[in-house]
């Protein structure tokens, strides 16, 4: 060890201050763009602004016009985008010429206690720790600007409204919902989420600053603080280290790593958490997930090798059976101490009183769907596979329904008739092709032959010959509902139902006629379809047994429409269209007794001729047809009518996504 300290001898001795006065205000600012021989020192700063607790800052520097490598052409050019011909305080580019660029930060590490700036004079070495190191970068943000005019000037051009008058609708009756008490892991989402960090970024003040250029009097007296003002040892005791403590400094002890799970969404598991926890609990969350589903669905999202007898052991706590697929409890989908989204109501009471309508529904759609006519069906076909194949727990799910049953029929007064089948079922649909359907017409018009024949010689004899009239019918009524298609005589599958109207066909025309009026008053456009849809709901919002409506054909309802004050719209649809022939046949009210039909029928008949319009080209037509019509008009008629799509109008129901 001697000899090796003789071979390297100590040359000088350096003594090392630690400067304060700057330490919570220095940053260093790396330009990675560009190269270190081209400094912007002698380049004209306009000015310069910091957000401190973000340690952001911006910087606009002078552009040189007037260098011979400067293009005089795209500087007009990009100053033209962005600030328009207009001249306004607010504008970018005050020299209608882009004279100026901007600089953004972004910073290069969030620790920087490891670096310091120092400074070397008279033998002493003097270091200020830094509080940040910036990374700055052109800003691009006035070509967001030149994009939001070109949007503007293209909007005036087709004439359209902005974006905010086309997005107004009409005040509607909202219901009001209470929203769920914010558990610790949404709070922190929301926390950490991008939105929630753009608003607080954006509430922090900026603070304008002047800036001074390398050889300004006051940088040369902001320089001096880069030396250490005390040079007293007790002052500067952050360097003044036990050995032991500066070895614990240079080799800190090793810290465990902490593994740190991704937060996600308090209803959202991964498959690989999800095979971490017990098999009762895998079949639980499962469940609470899906609402229904078939066993072998189940077996499949488990991990392979499960065993099926305990998976059927776990089930039968957590679901029930319901035509051989199982459906999740109650008390597991709505347990204690949580409430309803919809009405706030404690989950123990809704349960054990009547439910909200929106309750009732969100219940009813987790497990089955809407049918015309038919109120709701069970979601998933019967699975008969698993009823076979386990009739003992068939017979043990079928006990617990019967216990069930004997409840309701003890609080709600049921009797067991209400809960079994009827005893005169109504038929299935008969299902007939269009072959067959073919077949029939040929056949009616060859046995009205003969009799279209023989008044036809009737009359041009002159003769009084009594002919028999008989009605054909020149079409077959088809039904609403298209997964079925049934012969001329029976609707929706029930023979005979159309021909049942003796004493409620009546009350149900005019029903249906009231729902008419009131849709369209609403809608004022509808596709078949979507006033099919429309219907379809109405029916099944309705009380059991209360509906009143026979079964309807697709021309029944048609002529229900055109009954009240409606026309047919002859949209010329293109020929590479994908609508479906219900959503071809529009349908508009016609005429509502106001001043206003109007201006609807103007604009009726210009959809009879394209399939859109401009609104600058309805804004003429309306002026060639009524004289001067204010603005508001327009505006209430294309959103009472039509909805916009790439400046382009279409009647409501029309434009195909």
């Amino acid at each position: 060890m001697a000899s090796g300290d003789d071979d390297d001898p100590i040359i000088e001795e350096i003594d090392v201050y630690l400067a304060k006065s700057l330490s919570d205000k220095l940053y260093l600012f790396q330009y990675p763009l560009r190269p270190s021989t081209m400094t912007y020192d002698d380049v004209n700063h306009l000015s310069a602004k910091i957000k401190p607790k973000q340690q952001r800052v911006e910087l606009e520097m002078a552009i040189d016009a007037m260098s011979p490598n400067y293009c005089r052409s795209k500087g007009e050019q990009i100053a033209l985008n962005v600030d328009g011909t207009a001249y306004d305080e607010t504008n970018t580019f005050s020299s209608k010429m882009m004279d100026k660029q901007s600089f953004t930060s972004i910073q290069a590490t969030t620790n920087t206690c490891r670096y310091a700036a120092a400074v070397f004079r008279k033998g002493e070495l003097h270091i200020t720790p830094l509080t940040g190191i910036l990374q700055m970068r052109p800003s691009f943000s006035y070509l967001d600007k030149a994009d939001t005019k070109t949007r503007e000037r293209e909007a005036a051009n087709e004439g359209g409204d902005s974006s905010q008058d086309e997005a107004e609708e009409d005040v509607k009756a909202i219901t009001v919902r209470f929203s769920r008490p914010e558990s610790e892991q949404a709070r922190q989402r929301r926390l950490q989420s991008y939105e929630f960090l753009q608003k607080k970024q954006a509430e922090e003040p900026w603070v304008h600053l002047h800036y001074h250029g390398v050889k300004d009097g006051r940088s040369e007296h902001e320089r001096q603080y880069l030396l250490c003002q005390s040079m007293d040892a007790a002052e500067n005791s952050e360097l003044v280290k036990t050995p032991k403590e500066y070895l614990t400094m240079l080799m800190p002890p090793l810290a465990e790593e902490k593994l740190v799970k991704p937060v996600g969404p308090s209803n959202v598991l991964s498959m690989a958490q999800l095979r971490t926890l017990p098999l009762g609990e895998q079949v639980k969350t499962l469940l609470k997930n899906v609402k229904v589903m078939p066993f072998a669905n189940l077996m499949g999202l488990l991990a392979s090798g499960t065993d099926s007898t305990a998976a059927l052991r776990c089930i039968q706590q957590v679901a029930l059976l319901v035509q051989g697929n199982w459906v999740v409890k109650s008390d597991v989908l709505y347990p204690k101490n949580t409430c309803s989204p919809h009405s706030g109501v404690p989950a123990e009471v809704g349960l054990a009183t009547r439910m909200c309508s929106e309750d009732v529904k969100e219940f009813l759609e987790h497990v089955a769907v809407p049918r015309v006519n038919r109120g709701w069906e069970f979601l998933l076909p019967t699975d008969a596979e698993f009823i076979k194949k386990h009739p003992d727990i068939g017979h043990r799910q079928q006990m617990l329904w019967l216990g069930i049953q004997s409840k309701l029929e003890k609080v709600f007064n049921f009797s067991k008739e209400d809960f079994g089948p009827k005893d005169s079922p109504q038929p299935g649909p008969v299902h007939v092709s269009g072959e067959q359907r073919l077949k029939a017409a040929h056949e009616r018009a060859e046995g009205n032959k003969s009799s279209l024949q023989r008044q036809l010689d009737g009359r041009r004899a002159g003769g009084a010959v009594d002919v028999k009239r008989e009605h054909v019918s020149d079409r077959e009524d088809e039904p609403m509902d298209a997964s079925s298609s049934v012969p001329n005589g029976s609707s929706n599958g029930h023979p005979g139902a159309a021909a049942d109207h003796g004493n409620g066909g009546s009350a149900s025309s005019q029903e249906l006629q009231d729902f008419v009026m009131k849709t369209f008053r609403k809608h004022f456009v509808l596709t078949l379809s979507e006033f099919k849809r429309l219907l379809s709901l109405h029916v099944a919002s309705m009380p059991v047994g209360r509906s009143v409506f026979p079964p309807i054909s697709d021309h029944m309802l048609q002529d229900a429409i055109l009954l009240c004050h409606c026309k047919q719209i002859m949209v010329p649809f293109p020929a590479q269209t994908t609508a479906a022939p219900d959503e071809q046949k529009v349908f508009a009210l016609w005429d509502t007794g106001a001043e206003f039909d109007k201006h609807r029928r103007v604009l009726y008949d210009m959809f009879n001729k394209n399939y859109r319009i401009r609104r600058n080209a309805l804004q003429v037509k309306l002026s060639q047809e009524l004289g001067d019509v204010p603005k508001t008009d327009v505006n209430r008629l294309l959103q009472e009518c039509c909805i916009s799509h790439a400046g382009m109008w279409y009647l409501n129901g029309t434009l195909q996504s």
